[in-house]
């Protein structure tokens, strides 16, 4: 990129990252990333084993033991961090998990779990991070939401794309609140990667099936059957594009990553301005008159 935005800040220190989920997939690319850029690293994931298994032992990683879903974790994750590496200059909230079935199907026990996860634990961890950050008066905090952020256009992921609605909302308010403390705020739109995210390890299916959303959330279930590992996106490259995201004087508030992605924001904000347009009148008849 040949930007002002894609110089590299200048750092008198390696930094400090602190990763959630980042025993495999984006977290666990990621993570070697860093690594192979001289940054320290701590890696969670509920059991730090998985981090070490995949990644190794270096001196510069800290595997740590972390449920986003559970506060004492959340704090004695960061305390471990902090004594160790004495500061945290990225936090990539990455954990998280896909919830496939009609908004009708979901269970309020499912919704209740992948939001936990999601969004709540994505704060909790935001919450715990943050007062390191403003005492730094620095940071930089990443999100991972989804194409399915932005565009809910999915039949069956209804309940998944709230979430990261939610992330989007929550990102856009701190990217505010922080950057007259020096703490940047970006979230990460990622469209359809190649990644285990359509594995039953990463993907959870709603239990109830109703007969009459068939042609619908139930074709979006063969179709992600189907399509598993087949997605267009490198996973590779999605982390060495962190890398550029992060070293950037002015990183975006949205970064989207993939083909995919970029048509589907195009599309719906082409979408949005034609309905606009067509009910631009009504739109505006609701205020009070002028005079």
């Amino acid at each position: 990129m040949n930007n002002d935005n894609s110089k590299a800040a200048t750092t008198t220190q390696p930094r400090v990252w602190f990763i959630t989920g980042a025993s495999r997939g984006f977290g666990a690319l990621i993570a070697e990333q860093a690594l192979a850029a001289g940054d320290a690293v701590v890696a969670t994931a509920r059991n730090p084993a998985t981090v070490t298994a995949r990644l190794g032992e270096h001196p510069r990683l800290l595997p740590v033991a972390l449920d986003v879903t559970r506060d004492d974790q959340v704090h004695a994750a960061v305390a471990q961090a902090l004594k160790q590496f004495g500061r945290i200059d990225v936090l990539v909230n990455n954990a998280g998990y896909g919830l496939l079935g009609a908004v009708e199907e979901a269970s309020a026990e499912e919704v209740q779990k992948v939001f936990s996860t999601n969004v709540f634990g994505l704060l909790a961890v935001t919450r715990a991070v943050l007062p390191q950050m403003r005492e730094q008066r620095s940071g930089h905090v990443i999100n991972l939401s989804s194409i399915g952020g932005y565009s809910a256009a999915f039949s069956g992921w209804g309940v998944y794309c709230a979430t990261k609605f939610a992330v989007e909302g929550i990102s856009e308010s701190l990217a505010i609140e922080l950057a007259p403390l020096g703490i940047k705020v970006t979230v990460v739109e990622p469209g359809f990667f190649r990644t285990d995210f359509l594995d039953d390890s990463s993907l959870v299916k709603v239990v109830q099936n109703i007969g009459d959303y068939h042609d619908t959330a139930g074709a979006m279930r063969a179709f992600a059957a189907d399509h598993n590992h087949q997605q267009p996106g490198d996973p590779a490259m999605l982390a060495v594009a962190m890398m550029q995201l992060v070293n950037s004087k002015n990183p975006p508030v949205r970064l989207p990553l993939g083909s995919d992605t970029v048509a589907r924001i195009e599309n719906k904000n082409a979408s949005v301005m034609k309905e606009l347009n067509q009910w631009r009148a009504l739109a505006l008849s609701t205020d009070f008159a002028a005079g």
